[in-house]
């Protein structure tokens, strides 16, 4: 899956047949009005693309207006706060693990912009029924095609926010280790 995901960012598609999904998210290259051949109309394969991109747009405003598994949860077995001072996100998660510490149930808080408001929605439907130990090497990159829209630096992190918290409130509650660029004593996320 991982090989899969840095393929569709170099604009290579790994599959034999490509769905219209995997089409848009192989980033497909638009042809600009400057190249030869471009006639002043925009080619299919970008209309396509630009179809998807507004689709998984009105998703992130979907999740952003009606999020998923927002609240916190009482009584919660991990729970762990976040934020992005660059876009003043903050985010807090809760999680209720059954046996095998499988996540049963996530829920979360926060404010901030759309993107990390929606992707934290996001990942709430990605993680439940997984155990801990999956999630905590879960590649933020799996999150990222489930957004589907290419990301600046600054909001890639906006992104990713809870995810990261997530995974500090799993390594709290359970000691899954966390991403190498965070250490083993981080206390609370910080990204920046």
């Amino acid at each position: 899956m991982a090989k899969e995901a840095s393929a569709r960012r170099a604009g290579q598609c790994m599959r034999a047949r490509p769905s219209a999904e995997c089409a848009a998210s192989c980033c497909q290259r638009r042809q600009h009005p400057a190249e030869p051949g471009f006639a002043g109309r925009e080619p299919e394969a970008a209309r396509d693309v630009s179809e998807f991109d507004q689709l998984y747009r009105e998703l992130i405003l979907d999740h952003y207006k009606n999020p998923r598994n927002h609240g916190l949860l009482e009584p919660s077995d991990a729970r762990a706060e976040g934020q992005n001072p660059l876009c003043g996100d903050e985010i807090a998660v809760s999680v209720r693990l059954g046996d095998g510490d499988v996540i049963e149930e996530v829920g979360f808080e926060g404010r901030g912009c759309a993107i990390s408001q929606a992707a934290t929605s996001m990942l709430t439907d990605l993680v439940r029924g997984r155990t801990a130990h999956d999630v905590a090497a879960m590649p933020k990159e799996e999150l990222l095609d489930e957004l589907g829209i290419p990301l600046t630096p600054v909001r890639l992190k906006c992104a990713i926010l809870g995810l990261g918290v997530l995974k500090l409130a799993l390594h709290k509650a359970k000691g899954t280790p966390l991403p190498e660029e965070w250490g083993t004593s981080a206390r609370d996320l910080v990204l920046e």
